[in-house]
C-alpha cells in the first residue's frame, strides 16, 4: 500500500507536530539510555538544564560535594521526589545543602522581568519515541515528553488502521507497566499518562494494574462522546499535540492546575487508617472551561455574566478550586489586580477544604482563601482586607448588608455553586447591592434618563433598580447542571440568535456516554398504590374538592398501614437486591414527601429492622427543623442520636445503610457509595433531575444503579431530564413589558391610590420599618386603607387580585436581574405590593380542611407497573420556555360531597372490591384472632416463624367461610397472587394486634 497505516506513522506526525512547537527530538542512546534505565531520568538533559540555568548555584554544590557533585545532587534529587513528589518538587524546587535548585520555570505573567524570561524560555522540552526503561525486559514506551530530563508525560498509541485503538493502550498501561518499577511509581516522575488513538483521548496520573482507573480527555461530539471532526486534513485528536501539549499550556497545567488530593481512609467505625492520594489532572472540558473564561475576562474585564452548564458528577468542585485562583490571579495591563476578592458561593462543605489544599499547594501562601463559617462581621473583615478568596453561602451573604455599609466599592468575581432560581431574586440583588460600583450618574448615562429634577425618594429608587441589575464592577460565574430559564437569562451569554447560551457546556449525554457518571434512568421501577377510603360519619359534609383530595392523598400515604407496607417492599428489595452491591458497601436513599413522612418512615424502618432481627441495617433520617406528631417533638439530631454535621460522614461508614430524606440531601450530595434510590415523592423537572442524579457517581466496584419510585410516572421523569441531557436554551427571553400588563390587570381592583404608594415608598426609601418604630405605625395605617378595600372586592376578586399582583412582584424581581430598565412607577408599585401582600386576609380558599377524622382506609396493596429503562432521546439542544406570567381570574374550586370525592378517588386508585368482600375479609380475621392456636403461635413465635402456621391455617378458615361469600373465596383458591396478598396482609394484621 502506498499509505503508511502503521502506528509508526501515527508517531512520527505527532512526533513532527510537537516538534513544530517547540519541542526536540531526542534519541536515548548508549549511556543516556542506561542513566534512564536506572534512574528513570534523562540525566544528561538534567545537568544541562541545570547548569545553563543555575550555573552559580551548581558551582556551590561542586565546592561542597568535590568532584563526584553530579551524583550526589542527583541522589538528593531523586530522594526528594521520592518524599516530596514530582508535582511539589516542580514548583517548590529541591533543597539541597542551602541551595535552592528549580527543576523548571513557568512562563512570567508579563515581559516585565527579563531574567525570569530568560530563564523560563531555557527550559527543555524534548519528544522521544521507543522509549526502553528497564534492563529486566524489552518493554517500550511509544513516546515520552520529557522537561529537562523528568518523563513527565507518557503515550501509547494506538491506528484502528492495524485494527489496535484507544482501549488497547489502556489495556497496555494497565497490564504491561508495573507501578513497582521506579519510572512508574506514583508522583515521582510522571504526570499524567494518556493512551491514543486518532479519534479519541483517555488518561490516568495512577497506574495501578487492573485498578488502574482511567478519565476520558474528548472534546465531545454533538453533545455525546468522542471527539468532532477536525478541521482541515487532521486526526480528531490533534488537539493533544498541537495544543494541551504545547511547552506554554504544559507548563500551565503543571504549575498551575495539577494538584494532589489527599483523602481518609476509614474503618468501618469511622477511625481514620490512612491516606489516599490522588494526582488531579484537569480534564479536557475543565481545562477548556476555566482557559475560556479566563480569556474573556482579560479581554472584557469585569462586569460580564458567565454561565457554566456542566453536568453532575463532572467535578464541578476541582473547576471552581481553579476557576477561583487564577480568577484571584489576574492582572490588567497595568499590573493591578482585576478583582480584589473572588467570592465563592455555595453550600458544600467539602469545597472550603478542597479549594483551600487546592490553592495552597498552587500557590504556597497562607491565608489566600478564607472560608466564612462564623458571622457576617467575619465577612465584612474579608472583603475590607481584600482577602483573595472569600468562601461564603447564600443564606450567609444577605446579612453582609448592614456590616459594609461603608465599604469601599471595590471589583468583585462571583462564583456560584449550583446556581438555580434563588440566585435570580433577592438573595442576588442583596449581592450587587453590595459589591456595586455603579454610580448614579452612570446609571443616568446608560439608561438615557433624562430627568434631571428627580426628588430624594425618586433618586434613590433608582440607585436601588441600577444596582439590582447588571453592574460594571462585578462578574457573575454561575456554575449549573439544570439551569432554570430564569438562571439562563440572568447569567446567559446573548448569541448571535438573540437567545442567552451557557458561556462553556459538559452535557449529561456526554458525561454518560464517556462513562463518567452512571446512567440513573437505566433500571427503573415503577409502583401504582391501590386502595379504598371509606368514609366514617353519618353526615355528608360538603368539601374543597381540591384540598379534600390533596388531604385524602396525604391521608393514604401517612397511614401507618401504607407506611409499613412500603417500609417491607424497600427494606426487602435492599437486602436482596442492593447490599451486596458494590463489594458490599451499597447504600439507599428513600426521598420522602416530607418532613412528617420522613419522622414516620424512620420510626417505621427501626422497628420493622428491630422485629426482623435484622442487626446489619441501620437507617439515618434528614430533616430541617422539629416536627410535632401525636404531640411528640421530633428532630433529626434526637432520632439519630448524633449531630446534624456528623451525617454524612456517618452515612459513609459501613455503619448506616439507607437514608431517609425530606428535601435534604437532593442536591449537591455527593455520596458514590449510594446505588438505589427509593421514591416515595412527586418529582419532575429540575427537581427529578436533581434528585435522581444523587445515584450518578462513580467509585469503584459500582457498574450500575437502581430506581424504585412508588409515585411518579416514567413519562413524566423523561420528560423532565430530556431538557438537560444535552445543551440547553431558551425559546425566547423575558419581555419586560410584560409588568405593564399587569399593571394594567391591577388597577381596575382600585385597591390602592398614587398617593399610598408614594408615602410608603417614602418610608421605604427613609429606612423602611426597621428603622423606625414610628415608621411601622404609619406604614401599617396606609396599607390598611387598601385592606379595607379588598374586603369590599366579591371572593372571586380577591383571589384574581392576590394572584396578579403576586406574579407582579415576582416578575418584576426577576426582569430586574435581566434586564437594565428603569420606571419609577413599575418599581414605586412593586414596593408597596410586597407590603400589602403580607397584610392581605386569607381567603376561604386559602384555608385547610381537616378530614383525617371522617374516613378509613378500607383496602390498600402495591402492584409493579414498570420496569426497564427510560430512554432519553438525543435531540441536540433543547429549548427551555421562560417562565409565563399571565394574569389570572380564580378557577372556581368546585365543592362537593365527601363521599362523591371518595367514589371518584376509589374509582381511580381502587380494585373491583365490594362491601361484602371486606365484610368477609374481616370475618376470617376475626376468626383467627379467636383461634386460641392461631393466637398462642403468634405469641410464641417470631413472625418469621408464626407465618409458616399461619399459611398452613389460614385455607381452612378459608373454607369454613364459603357459604358466606362464594365469589371472593373462589378467588383465593383460584388466584395464587390474590391469596399471597391477602394471606400476608391478614398475617401482618393478625401478628400485629396479638403482640400489641
Amino acid at each position: 500500500m502506498a499509505v503508511d497505516t502503521s502506528e509508526k506513522g501515527f508517531e512520527t506526525n505527532i512526533e513532527l507536530a510537537l516538534i513544530g512547537v517547540g519541542y526536540k527530538k531526542r534519541v536515548l542512546e548508549d549511556e543516556a539510555s542506561k542513566a534512564f534505565k536506572e534512574h528513570a531520568i534523562d540525566v544528561e538533559e538534567l545537568f544541562a538544564f541545570l547548569e545553563d540555568t543555575q550555573e552559580k548555584r551548581m558551582r556551590t554544590l561542586e565546592k561542597s560535594y568535590g568532584p563526584s557533585y553530579k551524583k550526589e545532587v542527583l541522589k538528593r534529587i531523586k530522594m526528594q521526589l521520592h518524599k516530596q513528589g514530582l508535582v511539589e518538587c516542580l514548583r517548590k524546587g529541591i533543597k539541597d545543602r542551602g541551595v535552592t535548585l528549580q527543576l523548571a520555570y513557568n512562563k512570567p505573567p508579563t515581559d516585565m522581568n527579563k531574567t525570569l524570561n530568560e530563564q523560563y524560555a531555557k527550559n527543555r522540552f524534548n519528544v522521544v519515541r521507543q522509549v526502553y526503561y528497564s534492563d529486566k525486559h524489552n518493554n517500550s514506551l511509544d513516546m515520552v515528553l520529557f522537561l529537562n530530563g523528568l518523563p513527565i508525560v507518557v503515550m501509547e498509541l494506538k491506528n484502528p488502521l492495524t485494527n489496535q485503538t484507544v482501549e488497547h493502550a489502556m489495556k497496555q498501561l494497565k497490564k504491561d507497566r508495573d507501578p513497582r518499577e521506579q519510572l512508574f511509581k506514583f508522583n515521582e516522575r510522571v504526570a499524567v499518562y494518556f493512551a491514543v488513538d486518532p479519534d479519541e483521548v483517555f488518561m490516568t496520573t495512577k497506574l495501578a494494574k487492573e485498578k488502574t482507573y482511567f478519565l476520558p480527555f474528548n472534546k465531545g461530539n454533538n453533545g455525546g462522546k468522542g471527539n468532532p471532526l477536525a478541521y482541515g486534513d487532521n486526526y480528531r485528536t490533534h488537539y493533544l499535540w498541537d495544543e494541551i501539549l504545547t511547552p506554554n499550556s504544559l507548563l500551565d497545567i503543571l504549575y498551575r492546575f495539577v494538584f494532589v488530593k489527599k483523602d481518609d481512609i476509614k474503618d468501618s467505625n469511622g477511625e481514620t487508617i490512612g491516606e489516599r492520594q490522588m494526582l488531579i489532572f484537569p480534564r479536557f472540558h475543565q481545562l477548556d472551561a476555566v482557559r475560556k473564561l479566563e480569556a474573556d475576562v482579560n479581554e472584557k474585564q469585569v462586569g460580564q455574566n458567565y454561565l457554566i452548564q456542566h453536568s453532575a458528577g463532572s467535578g464541578k468542585t476541582n473547576s471552581i478550586s481553579w476557576l477561583a485562583h487564577r480568577l484571584a490571579k489576574l492582572h490588567n495591563e497595568n499590573n493591578e489586580p482585576i478583582f480584589s476578592s473572588v467570592i465563592v458561593i455555595t453550600d458544600r462543605r467539602v469545597l472550603d477544604k478542597q479549594l483551600q489544599d487546592a490553592v495552597y499547594q498552587l500557590e504556597h501562601k497562607a491565608g489566600m482563601v478564607a472560608p466564612i463559617d462564623k458571622d457576617s462581621e467575619q465577612l465584612a473583615r474579608a472583603l475590607n482586607n481584600e482577602t483573595r478568596i472569600i468562601i461564603t453561602t447564600l443564606q450567609k451573604f444577605p446579612f453582609v448588608l448592614e456590616k459594609v455599609a461603608g465599604l469601599e466599592r471595590k471589583k468583585y468575581a462571583v462564583i456560584i455553586d449550583e446556581a438555580h432560581s434563588s440566585q435570580g431574586g433577592k438573595a442576588s440583588t442583596a449581592l450587587t447591592n453590595v459589591l456595586s460600583d455603579k454610580t448614579l450618574e452612570a446609571a443616568y448615562e446608560e439608561d438615557r434618563i433624562a430627568e434631571e429634577n428627580l426628588d430624594d425618594v425618586d433618586e434613590k429608587i433608582v440607585e436601588t433598580i441600577m444596582k439590582s441589575g447588571k453592574q460594571d464592577n462585578v462578574s457573575f460565574f454561575a456554575f449549573t447542571a439544570t439551569p432554570k430559564p430564569k438562571t439562563l437569562e440572568k447569567f446567559g451569554t446573548m448569541g448571535a440568535d438573540g437567545k442567552p447560551h451557557a458561556f462553556h457546556q459538559y452535557t449529561m449525554r456526554q458525561a454518560i456516554e464517556e462513562g463518567f457518571i452512571l446512567d440513573v434512568l437505566e433500571n427503573y421501577t415503577t409502583y401504582q398504590t391501590f386502595w379504598k377510603i371509606a368514609k366514617t360519619v353519618d353526615d355528608d359534609p360538603e368539601v374543597s374538592k381540591k384540598q379534600a383530595t390533596r388531604k385524602l392523598a396525604q391521608y393514604v400515604s401517612l397511614h401507618p398501614h401504607s407506611i409499613a407496607q412500603k417500609t417491607e417492599i424497600i427494606m426487602e428489595h435492599y437486602r436482596n437486591f442492593v447490599q451486596r452491591k458494590i463489594g458490599g458497601r451499597a447504600k439507599a436513599m428513600v426521598v420522602t414527601a416530607s418532613r412528617l413522612h420522613a419522622v414516620r418512615y424512620k420510626i417505621a424502618f427501626d422497628k420493622y429492622i428491630n422485629e426482623m432481627g435484622y442487626e446489619d441495617l441501620k437507617t439515618i433520617v434528614a430533616f430541617s427543623g422539629t416536627v410535632k406528631d401525636d404531640e411528640i417533638n421530633y428532630t433529626e439530631p434526637d432520632m439519630n442520636d448524633f449531630s446534624e454535621k456528623e451525617l454524612p460522614e456517618k452515612f459513609n461508614s459501613d455503619e448506616y445503610k439507607v437514608l431517609l430524606v425530606a428535601e435534604k440531601y437532593q442536591t449537591g450530595f455527593d455520596e458514590p457509595l449510594l446505588h438505589t434510590m427509593y421514591v416515595d415523592k412527586p418529582l419532575s423537572g429540575i427537581k427529578a433531575v436533581q434528585t435522581l442524579s444523587r445515584l450518578n457517581r462513580m467509585c469503584p466496584g459500582k457498574e450500575d444503579t437502581f430506581v424504585l419510585d412508588f409515585i411518579n410516572d416514567p413519562d413524566v421523569i423523561k420528560e423532565s431530564f430530556q431538557p438537560y441531557y444535552e445543551s440547553t436554551s431558551l425559546s425566547e427571553v423575558t419581555d419586560p413589558n410584560i409588568l405593564y400588563d399587569m399593571q394594567a390587570e391591577i388597577e381596575p381592583y382600585q385597591v390602592f391610590t398614587d398617593d399610598e404608594v408614594q408615602r410608603v415608598n417614602e418610608i421605604e426609601v427613609a429606612g423602611g420599618v426597621t428603622k423606625s418604630t414610628k415608621a411601622q405605625t404609619t406604614l401599617n395605617a396606609i396599607l390598611d386603607k387598601g385592606v379595607e378595600r379588598f374586603k369590599d372586592l366579591s371572593e372571586e376578586e380577591q383571589f384574581a387580585f392576590k394572584q396578579v399582583a403576586t406574579k407582579f412582584t415576582r416578575t418584576y424581581g426577576f426582569v430586574l436581574q435581566v434586564v437594565t430598565f428603569i420606571d419609577l412607577d413599575l418599581h414605586k408599585q412593586y414596593i408597596y405590593l410586597t407590603y400589602l401582600l403580607r397584610k392581605l386576609p386569607r381567603g376561604k380558599g386559602d384555608k385547610d380542611i381537616y378530614i383525617a377524622d371522617d374516613v378509613a382506609l378500607e383496602y390498600y396493596r402495591n402492584q409493579k407497573v414498570f420496569e426497564g429503562s427510560i430512554e432519553l432521546e438525543k435531540m441536540g439542544d433543547a429549548e427551555l420556555d421562560p417562565q409565563r406570567h399571565g394574569g389570572g381570574g380564580q378557577q372556581e374550586d368546585e365543592k362537593i360531597r365527601l363521599s362523591s370525592i371518595l367514589d371518584k378517588l376509589n374509582d381511580r386508585f381502587g380494585t373491583n372490591f365490594t362491601e361484602t368482600d371486606f365484610l368477609s375479609r374481616e370475618q376470617v380475621k376475626e376468626d383467627m384472632l379467636n383461634s386460641e392456636e392461631v393466637r398462642q403461635q403468634a405469641q410464641n413465635n417470631t413472625k418469621d416463624n408464626f407465618k409458616f402456621a399461619f399459611e398452613r391455617s389460614f385455607m381452612d378458615f378459608v373454607i369454613d367461610r364459603m357459604g358466606s361469600n362464594q365469589e371472593f373465596f373462589m378467588k383465593i383458591l383460584e388466584n395464587e397472587e390474590f391469596k399471597t396478598y391477602i394471606m400476608q396482609d391478614m398475617m401482618d394484621e393478625v401478628y400485629g394486634e396479638v403482640n400489641r
